[in-house]
């Protein structure tokens, strides 16, 4: 593996709004398409976007005949000059009366296509500059245009209100974030799959000078940290992810006993069967309840008889998954 080439990776949407802004500077011609709403096996989530010119696009709305038919439209639209934005309901359901989008996986998704007007310019580059700089801000469509704002603290990360008064809010930058605690080969193989996966990346090693930690790429943030220190360390919050993966049972067992109470989406510990049997035996005699132990999943990853650490990465990252999206 060649690791040290790459740089941490962006939020999923910053190639679309870097397009919209170049086209918007150059007098261009763009829309933006974005899924409002989306519900059951749609092929495009709620927050999907694209921006679609005449010689080119970025992003993606789910694939497939639905979205070539909305690039379509857009251009058709924009050589018309027809400047007049539109919502329009998808239905996957080839038996739906209506709005058929012409798959068939059964879900439903809003779209919206946006003529962005030169005018939006000014918050246009304001969203890039947001999720360029990993920085935090709202970010509200409606009939009348684009505002950035404050980030919402603690709303919806997408939020749409349908209706006359429609309005489509989402918070900028990532979602989801991931801290590696132990900064080795596998939390570098990790860090590399993660990146792809937009989550905020944070490695955390009580080594000080440790390359695969301190040339590590891919990770937005790296600290050398004492494990004692952990729970002051690591946020919680339902978007949170954590995994442990230090050198050795004693610095697993400091870091697990700093972060066993944490309320986060995903507490997972790397090791050898026999090695977590051993550990958790360590903690229940130690005063910790069964409970309390219920929520950490070790060993880490699916079952796949991973041996390298890219594989073991590969593994980590699918458990990863399967949590955040409710498997």
């Amino acid at each position: 593996m060649a690791p040290f080439s790459a740089s941490p990776s962006l939020p999923r949407d910053f190639p679309v709004w870097q397009h919209v802004a170049d086209c918007l500077r150059r007098n261009q011609p763009v829309t933006l398409l974005c899924v409002l709403s989306s519900s059951g096996s749609s092929p495009g989530r709620q927050g999907f976007k694209m921006s679609v010119a005449a010689d080119g696009m970025a992003g993606s709305i789910g694939g497939g005949i639905m979205e070539h038919k909305f690039v379509e439209l857009a251009r058709a639209r924009m050589q018309e000059a027809n400047a007049e934005l539109m919502i329009r309901p998808q239905i996957h359901r080839k038996e739906a009366p209506e709005d058929r989008s012409g798959m068939i996986c059964s879900g439903e998704q809003v779209l919206l296509l946006y003529p962005v007007p030169s005018t939006d310019l000014p918050q246009v580059e304001a969203t890039v500059n947001t999720l360029e700089q990993f920085q935090r801000a709202a970010l509200r469509i409606t009939a009348t245009g684009l505002v950035v704002a404050t980030a919402d603290a603690g709303a919806d990360f997408y939020a749409y209100r349908p209706g006359p008064d429609w309005e489509y809010r989402e918070q900028l930058g990532f979602r989801d974030f991931l801290t590696i605690v132990g900064g080795g080969h596998v939390a570098l193989a990790l860090s590399r799959v993660a990146a792809t996966l937009d989550f905020e990346i944070t490695v955390l090693d009580d080594r000080a000078g440790l390359n695969t930690h301190q040339q590590n790429p891919y990770a937005h943030h790296k600290r050398t940290v004492q494990y004692d220190t952990l729970a002051e360390q690591v946020p919680q919050g339902l978007n949170q992810y954590v995994v442990i993966m230090t050198f050795g049972y004693r610095p697993d067992e400091v870091a697990l006993r700093q972060l066993l109470s944490h309320q986060v989406k995903y507490l997972g510990l790397m090791g050898s069967a026999a090695k977590i049997k051993e550990l958790l035996g360590s903690l229940l005699a130690s005063g910790y309840s069964a409970a309390e132990l219920a929520h950490l999943r070790a060993p880490i990853g699916i079952p796949i008889h991973s041996r390298t650490p890219e594989e073991i990465a590969i593994s980590v990252a699918a458990e990863l998954i399967q949590v955040r999206n409710g498997g």
